[in-house]
């Protein structure tokens, strides 16, 4: 008893306090344990009056297997602690092995056989020895040994650390079933020391869900004040996993914190929150608007999701958060109470009028800037732009005041509209040349690369290898609306003129920066790759302007990725509506009809100079299917012209290359049709060839271009319809390129109507 009652007992005691493990685990096991006593107790009944002897052999060479290994449990002393563990978890065996062996040694069948294998089965049932066996502790043994000081209870030993501690709180708890805690994190106080304040993810077991505990019962669970425990869903996550927090010292800090911290700590920068691992810099805010400027970690690029921020702080209308970044490791999130582009002012001639740097004021961007968009690069030259929207979008309003910005600012403005100058009526006789149609657009964009190739040859004659305004040619922008109707897909022209188009479109953008020569393309949708070189069209669009205004989803997201985003930079759709997110969904819920608010034309995402933002163009009021305010702004200024030799070449070429075009859509699609577009080209060339050195035959020509009208005239006086190779079928001796400039004459005098693309008719 003396060495009992010294501390050298200590060595006996196992070095390791108790294995916690789940209570559902301990549970588990017991149940396994007793239904296996319970398959033993049957066996230890019957065997023993059976004569099988490999079952008597068995039950024997147990037993001495059990004897041996409770022998090698003894470690030298009386009751050590090794001896009285190992004999706990050989007593089952072992007794049972003497259960089913004494019957076998007493001859007949006494009363006590048939109750000796259910009295052991019910004592092992009770006792679970193996399962008490792996979670033993001294203190089990204090009645035996009353000199081992007991060791404390496994629920009140102190954990490893902190997470384990609340781990455990966990695991011990009823209320908190099958269920798991991981990943618990300390918070620190705002010195950055840690306190009793935690999170972590708590995650339920396979096909199953996290129970939804009231405040009470997950205070109870960590003996925490009421209304500090809360658990929340995970964005992206099923309920299987739920996100656990617990704050009895910093909920009242962050109660009397500044609201707009608290709500990027609490919905945005929450674990598991859109923005989780950014760093807030510095805030500011308004009447509308709060900004938040972000940065990302050192060893991170910034990822700013805007649908995730939106759905985070509850904001049905996306179009009330804006993202900004720079692709690296800054941005900015704007957060608005009102749409801030509601209301646009009208543009003034000095918002219109280019600045030194090239740029003009196209409209208002949300937090208040300016948006300027440039018409030329004094360090790259004349600029390539593309302009995409579907109808509705506001991109011929926002066309036009560019067509005044050039005009106010001195630039030549060269037009085609494929709709039969539908899209642009005001620009008709106020810029430079305004061509009409299909054809027309063809023949213009012809004529501005035979403009281009003059000004490339007399550069290489004079040794010059740049561009300045005005030294000695004024710059020059070349705006192409309704490109799609030649170039996408689905457009009704010959193969034959798409592909010579596609051609203009590559040579022209291609060699017209150093030449002051800028090409302007503006669709509905379409691809890069219509417009020729599109690795060319990126690296010049990011000199100039993309602007983006409300399409189909497919068509913005390839925009935005076919090389004139910025990496990382997510581009939002613009929608038809202001205002437009749950109440959309609200009404479809209630059977109503949704409540829109204002269009927003004039709306768009512009990609200039590597950066992207949100624009609206300039307010332009529409009276009598026309903007007055724009005419007036254009009329303001003289319409600024090409050179005297410019004219001369742009006007030949502009008249060969209509013949061209027009006798191209006329004809067939196939070598024959290329064929007789040629020498209806090469017609006009040569009659522009005989008044050039005939200047005195210029008179006659009109006369009989007259003659030429009447003669028309009189084979459409049937009323029905005449292809106009027919027509030049029928006027043989007529060379074909004074036909189509006869009919041009008498289509827009309103003789005669095109019912169909090369078919006229006569107007009664």
């Amino acid at each position: 008893m003396a060495l009992l009652d010294s501390t050298s007992a200590a060595p006996s005691l196992p070095a390791a306090g108790p294995r916690i493990v789940p209570a559902h685990s301990i549970r588990r096991r017991k149940r396994l344990e007793r239904l296996t006593y319970g398959a033993a107790t049957l066996g230890l009944a019957i065997g023993p009056h059976t004569g099988f002897w490999p079952a008597h052999l068995g039950a024997a060479l147990v037993g001495a297997i059990s004897v041996r290994h409770l022998w090698r449990g003894w470690d030298g002393e009386p009751l050590g602690w090794n001896l009285l563990k190992t004999a706990q978890r050989i007593s089952p065996v072992l007794t049972g092995s003497g259960a089913y062996l004494a019957p076998l040694a007493i001859p007949g069948s006494p009363w006590w056989e048939w109750l000796l294998a259910p009295a052991w089965g019910a004592a092992m049932t009770y006792t679970t020895p193996l399962t008490h066996s792996a979670d033993l502790t001294p203190e089990q043994f204090t009645l035996a040994l009353p000199a081992l000081a007991p060791a404390p209870p496994a629920e009140l030993q102190a954990p490893a650390s902190y997470p384990a501690h609340r781990t455990a709180q966990w695991d011990l708890a009823r209320t908190t079933g099958t269920t798991r805690l991981t990943s618990v994190t300390q918070y620190t106080d705002p010195a950055g020391q840690p306190v009793q304040d935690f999170w972590g993810i708590v995650i339920a077991e396979a096909g199953e869900a996290v129970p939804d505990l009231n405040a009470n019962t997950l205070a109870a669970v960590f003996d925490l004040p009421p209304g500090t425990v809360e658990l929340h869903l995970i964005q992206g996550s099923g309920p299987g996993r739920k996100l656990l927090t617990a704050k009895p010292t910093l909920q009242g800090l962050e109660q009397s914190k500044d609201p707009i911290q608290r709500l990027w700590d609490e919905k945005l920068a929450r674990p598991g929150g859109p923005t989780h691992g950014m760093v807030l810099d510095g805030y500011k805010a308004d009447a509308n608007r709060i900004a938040l400027r972000i940065s990302a970690p050192d060893d991170q690029l910034i990822q700013l999701n805007q649908k995730l921020i939106a759905r985070a702080l509850k904001i049905s209308d996306l179009t009330l958060v804006m993202v900004e970044t720079d692709g690296l490791g800054d941005g900015l999130i704007s957060l608005y109470k009102e749409h801030p582009l509601l209301n646009v002012r009208e543009a003034t001639a000095d918002d219109l009028t280019m600045a030194p740097d090239g740029t003009i004021a196209l409209g208002q961007q949300p937090d208040g800037r300016i948006g300027r968009v440039p018409l030329y690069d004094p360090q790259m030259g004349a600029i390539t732009d593309l302009y995409v929207g579907a109808p509705g979008a506001g991109k011929s309003v926002t066309l036009l005041h560019v067509i005044a910005a050039e005009r106010l600012s001195g630039v030549v403005s060269i037009v085609a509209d494929a709709q039969d100058g539908m899209s642009l009526p005001e620009v008709d006789g106020r810029v430079y040349h305004f061509g009409k149609g299909i054809a027309a657009t063809a023949a213009t964009l012809a004529a501005a690369n035979d403009l281009g190739k003059y000004r490339e040859e007399i550069s290489a004659q004079n040794g010059w290898g740049s561009f300045e305004i005005g030294q000695p040619w004024p710059l020059v922008n070349v705006t192409l609306d309704e490109l799609n109707r030649i170039l996408s897909a689905d457009a009704v022209v010959p193969r034959a003129f798409r592909k010579w188009v596609t051609g203009l479109v590559g040579d022209t953008q291609a060699t017209g920066r150093k030449l002051g020569l800028g090409i302007r393309f503006a669709a509905q949708s379409i691809h890069l790759a219509d417009l020729g070189d599109k690795d060319r069209i990126r690296a010049n669009a990011k000199n100039g302007t993309v602007w983006l205004g409300r399409t189909n989803s497919s068509t913005t997201q390839h925009m935005a990725r076919d090389g004139v985003l910025p990496p990382g930079v997510e581009l939002a759709p613009i929608p038809r509506y202001f205002g437009v997110g749950g109440s959309a969904i609200d009404a479809a819920f209630h059977g109503k009809e949704a409540q829109h608010g204002p269009i927003t034309a004039g709306m768009a995402n512009i990609i200039n100079g590597g950066s992207l933002y949100v624009n609206r163009t300039w307010f332009a009021r529409k009276e009598n299917k026309t903007y007055p305010h724009l005419i007036k702004l254009m009329e303001s200024r003289p319409v600024p012209h090409l050179t005297e030799q410019e004219v001369v070449i742009f006007g030949l070429s502009y008249q060969r290359w209509l013949a061209f075009a027009e006798a191209l859509l006329a004809g067939e699609d196939s070598e024959e049709g290329v064929n007789g577009a040629m020498g209806a080209e090469r017609a006009v060339v040569d009659q522009q060839r005989h008044l050039w050195e005939n200047p005195d035959d210029g008179e006659a020509e009109g006369a009989s271009s007259g003659t030429i009208k009447d003669r028309i005239l009189d084979l459409l006086a049937d009323g029905q319809p005449w292809p106009l190779k027919d027509v030049r079928k029928h006027l043989d001796d007529v060379s074909p390129a004074s036909v189509n400039n006869a009919m041009a004459e008498l289509r827009g005098e309103g003789h005669v109507t095109a019912v169909s693309r090369g078919t006229y008719q006569i107007v009664n």
